[in-house]
């Protein structure tokens, strides 16, 4: 058998002296140290390279790397016929145009922003139930909801020049001045050619966890798309290359308890003055039309 001391020999040389058992311990655990102080290095490099990409993680979505999140400040608050039934607004050389829903008193109309005051409007016939409406090239388009019709009015004097059909609903409708946008209620936003009416192509539109549905009225804002989802006082923020939702808006509190002493609906009017760059927002049977400005809220994973 081979003793310690031997063993230690046998590795030391035989003209070195043979250590004790203390010596030959101690340069065991001495090893077993260096080994354990090299492994609590490794630790460390790797913890600390594990923070600092958490860190990049977390300050990349604190500049934006997720989808924008923007509140409302109000700027001026303009009179609004809390009987109209907000389904499509526009604001055109100086004046608002809106469209009013419900069967049996659904209407187009030229409104004063100022005063509130109608200066122009024309009753659709009951079986009708007015929805968007967009300005382009001196007329005025206007949907309806469930009849697949569709109405091309002058834009001076609301005389009805033509007709027009599409299949499904309509709900809302705008223009960048070489297209047309129009939504259904589903995640789809139709692309209309001016022109004919005809539709050209799709957008689908969504965000990080899946496709955004109910979209409603629609304005387009300095090369986007806003769209206020049904039901809620939420309005996406869509890049029309895409579909891709750029931002979302919280629309919410613009009414006080005061403007609820009456029935109100749900957000469903979004104007825009692309001279004065002014956002305009308001909804059914409000009795107010707010003129806002976005704020950046936060940034959040969607």
């Amino acid at each position: 058998m081979v003793t310690l001391p031997e063993r230690a020999s046998r590795y030391s040389g035989s003209n070195q002296p043979v250590g004790s058992r203390f010596s030959i311990y101690w340069a065991a655990s001495s090893l077993a140290r260096a080994r354990w102080a090299l492994f609590e290095l490794m630790g460390y490099i790797i913890g600390r390279y594990l923070l600092l990409a958490m860190a990049a993680v977390a300050s990349c979505y604190a500049a934006g790397g997720g989808t924008p999140e923007y509140r409302v400040r109000v700027v001026h608050v303009y009179p609004h016929d809390r009987r109209a039934f907000t389904q499509g607004l526009e604001y055109r050389g100086g004046f608002l145009y809106e469209s009013t829903g419900l069967y049996g008193r659904s209407t187009l109309r030229k409104e004063d922003l100022e005063t509130g005051k109608v200066l122009r409007e024309i009753d659709l016939p009951a079986r009708y139930f007015g929805e968007g409406i967009t300005v382009l090239d001196g007329r005025i388009d206007q949907l309806t909801w469930k009849s697949h019709t569709g109405f091309v009015y002058a834009e001076s004097s609301f005389h009805l020049l033509r007709k027009f059909s599409y299949p499904g609903e309509g709900w809302g409708l705008t223009n960048n001045g070489r297209e047309i946008f129009m939504s259904d209620g589903t995640d789809q936003i139709r692309c209309l050619d001016p022109r004919t009416l005809r539709e050209t192509r799709r957008i689908t539109v969504h965000d990080s966890a899946g496709n955004i549905r109910f979209l409603n009225e629609l304005e387009w804002v300095r090369s986007e798309i806003f769209a206020n989802i049904w039901q809620t006082n939420r309005i996406a923020r869509i890049d029309p290359a895409d579909g891709r939702v750029v931002g979302w808006i919280d629309a919410s509190g613009l009414l006080t308890p005061a403007d609820e002493t009456q029935p109100v609906d749900v957000l469903n009017g979004i104007a825009y003055d692309s001279k004065g760059n002014r956002l305009f927002l308001t909804g059914k049977l409000w009795p107010k039309l707010f003129q806002v400005k976005l704020v950046r809220e936060k940034a959040s994973i969607r």
